[in-house]
């Protein structure tokens, strides 16, 4: 059985040690591919390097995540940076990308403006989108209804929102990224996923994060991908392999 981890930070600090036998860990237990966003141009490097070590095994993608517009001098520039690696290199999406207001709006429209952007890139460059959304789901799902990004595919990782939410993203042809909250003992997805069709859903871990029950608040990574398998599989009552391959027939969908 294999299995597709569509969103890892495979190249941060938390695996700096470890890296190669984080990877071959996951491996032998099924995973077989990492897709791995970036959140900045300056970590698109060691996501390039990890794809040139594990080719067909790596798959980067590139954006700038909402959250690191707050340390970003020049929000232009480093829009810049993101279209001219785009120019010289081959992506396989436009991710993670998105607005989070969690903790203040301070940087709304900066956040909104780079969003609209970095759409206009994946429009022009037919790519998928990975959307990072968090405290700010009606203004995300304002911008991506409007007819010029109706065609866009894509995936709103680390998806924890409402049926009425859900149902409203899979409307307008984007698949939920499923992760770790999916085994949380306070879960709001739990109590409808099932009532979501397997066609609209891929699998995550968004590691080093969102560690799955029961080893939160521990580093998360891509071999913890089986336990959120096995949680899903339970909810719908189907087995893990079966689960397995339509989520990997969705990821091919959006992807390749």
């Amino acid at each position: 059985m294999n299995i597709i981890d569509t969103h890892t930070h495979l190249y941060m600090k938390e695996f700096k040690k470890d890296i190669d036998s984080v990877i071959n860990r996951s491996i032998n237990k099924g995973v077989c591919k990492f897709f791995i966003p970036s959140i900045s141009s300056s970590t698109i490097y060691d996501i390039i390097c990890l794809e040139k070590k594990y080719p067909n095994i790596c798959f980067p993608m590139i954006g700038l995540h909402p959250n690191y517009i707050y340390s970003t001098k020049n929000l232009n520039e480093e829009l810049k940076k993101i279209e001219k690696w785009l120019n010289n290199y081959s992506f396989i999406s436009i991710g993670e990308i998105g607005m989070d207001l969690h903790m203040n709006k301070k940087f709304f429209s900066e956040q909104k403006y780079a969003f609209q952007n970095q759409l206009e890139l994946a429009k022009d460059r037919n790519l998928p989108i990975i959307i990072h959304c968090r405290n700010a789901f009606d203004y995300v799902f304002d911008i991506l209804s409007k007819r010029e990004y109706s065609f866009i595919k894509g995936i709103f990782h680390c998806f924890s929102g409402t049926l009425t939410q859900a149902k409203k993203i899979i409307n307008i042809g984007m698949k939920l990224g499923i992760g770790g909250i999916i085994t949380f003992k306070k879960n709001n997805i739990e109590q409808y996923l099932n009532q979501i069709d397997t066609e609209n859903i891929v699998l995550e871990t968004d590691s080093p994060y969102l560690s799955p029950h029961p080893f939160r608040g521990k580093r998360n990574d891509p071999s913890n991908l089986t336990i959120i398998l096995k949680k899903i599989s339970e909810i719908y009552s189907i087995s893990e392999n079966t689960i397995a391959n339509i989520t990997n027939d969705n990821v091919n969908k959006i992807f390749f």
